[in-house]
């Protein structure tokens, strides 16, 4: 007796749908970083409700330099990435937490990060792994500092968009926050829950809006633009020049908008590009990518915007090749070596 049941080896596989293609790599980058837009809005709703005005200057030095050093280092101990950051800064902004200490901060918390750290020394495994790790988390230390103190030479007016100035709380007097006041005054936990609840919301369905657009145009690019053949086949001649090794690779970094706790396992596995040039794109893209361009604009205006991107990218640049004269001094120091 035939057997009637269809055969696997007559059904036709179809063809790769670009559409498909598109959706699948949409769906992709709006999981993975949602949560944590999420998770930022309602750390935004807690800061809105808990936290006094003013009180981000006393756990700040009073000095200008000093805070934004300092600053640059809260992600130690409030880590979080790249998509959580923006809500979170926008509400500490409004809470009277001076400009360059905030970009300092959202700069810098993507890398300067316990767990970016453990994913990039994970990552890296069998190829100086703790060397990249340090290099890493130092570089993007440096660079968010730097950033931070030249923003902080401008006015708030010229940097933040009007609809923040706008909330900006004013500075309380430093005796209406001394601990002694703050635990004698009484408090309606649950109208507090209640307005931090909607601050979240607020927070989070204006800055989904701008990381929807954002994710769909790097989902179309990262499909549809970056990995045709032809742009391939030219990868192993860009990867062999160290004049455009790097910005090929911060290019990449900017359309894939990859999370900065998984960024490090997709460009560890490459073995065409320079270590100096992974560094690069492991740099600037947690600080500066096309979800980050549309998350930025709802804090920034759009010519602080765009200024932030063309600094961010001539510092990584510039000291890709700065790295690239001390990397295999670096590499040979025994305690670096994996």
């Amino acid at each position: 007796m035939e057997d009637s049941s269809p055969s696997f080896s007559r059904m036709s596989i179809p063809s790769p749908s670009p559409t498909g293609d598109i959706a699948f790599a949409f769906l992709s980058i709006l999981l993975e970083g949602a949560p944590f837009i999420l998770l930022g809005a309602l750390i935004s709703g807690v800061i809105d409700a808990w936290l006094p005005s003013g009180a981000m200057d006393r756990l700040l030095p009073k000095r200008a330099l000093p805070a934004v050093l300092v600053s640059g280092l809260l992600g130690i101990i409030f880590p979080v990435c790249e998509c959580a950051i923006v809500p979170v800064i926008r509400r500490l902004v409004q809470k009277g937490l001076p400009l360059g200490c905030a970009m300092t901060y959202m700069l810098a918390a993507p890398i300067v990060n316990p767990i970016v750290a453990l994913s990039t020394w994970t990552a890296f495994q069998g190829r100086d792994p703790l060397l990249m790790m340090l290099s890493r988390t130092g570089l993007g230390y440096v660079i968010a500092v730097l950033a931070g103190v030249v923003i902080s030479r401008f006015a708030a007016s010229a940097v933040l968009k009007d609809s923040v100035l706008a909330k900006i709380s004013k500075p309380v007097p430093a005796a209406a926050l001394s601990d002694e006041t703050i635990a004698r005054a009484p408090t309606d936990h649950g109208k507090k829950f209640v307005q931090a609840m909607r601050t979240a919301q607020r927070d989070f369905l204006d800055v989904a809006l701008y990381f929807v657009v954002g994710v769909a145009i790097a989902s179309i690019l990262k499909t549809q633009v970056f990995y045709r053949p032809a742009l391939q086949d030219g990868m192993a001649l860009v990867a062999g020049n160290h004049w455009i090794a790097a910005p090929v690779l911060m290019a990449m970094a900017f359309i894939l908008s990859l999370c900065s706790t998984t960024d490090a396992f997709i460009i560890a596995a490459d073995n065409l590009f320079p270590a100096v040039a992974k560094l690069a794109f492991l740099v600037f893209g947690p600080m500066f990518d096309l979800k980050l361009l549309f998350l930025y604009s709802t804090v920034l205006k759009p010519r602080a915007v765009l200024l932030l991107g063309i600094f961010l990218f001539l510092a990584v640049y510039g000291a890709g090749f700065a790295m690239e004269a001390w990397w295999p001094w670096l590499k040979n120091l025994t305690w670096l070596k994996s």
